[in-house]
């Protein structure tokens, strides 16, 4: 009863054949998540959980967490007004593959 989904991978190119590409995506979540058990403290817990929560949403926006990270630190300490937080926003970001290195323009 089940044969109809078990080949339909043979007439749609896009679907996998097995679940590992699914299972690979989501392993760091569950590391995450498990790790933070042991954040120490529950404000270390929180910050963690945030820090995960924007590395994650740079790497769906595909920008680098550290380059990003930098800059928008960086835009913070030089006074970026907080009525254009939505500047700062990882999907808003230049889109950077890796960071510069430090002397180059």
């Amino acid at each position: 009863s089940h044969w109809e989904g078990l080949t339909r991978f043979l007439e749609d190119g896009r679907l996998e054949l097995d679940t590992n590409p699914v299972e690979n995506a989501i392993r760091p979540v569950a590391l995450t998540r498990k790790n933070a058990l042991f954040a120490g403290h529950e404000i270390g817990a929180e910050n963690w959980a945030l820090l995960a929560s924007i590395v994650a949403t740079c790497k769906l926006s595909d920008v680098n967490p550290v380059a990003y990270l930098a800059e928008i630190l960086e835009a913070i300490l030089n006074g970026h007004p907080q009525s254009r937080v939505e500047d700062l926003m990882p999907w808003n970001f230049r889109k950077a593959s890796s960071p510069k290195p430090k002397g180059i323009a």
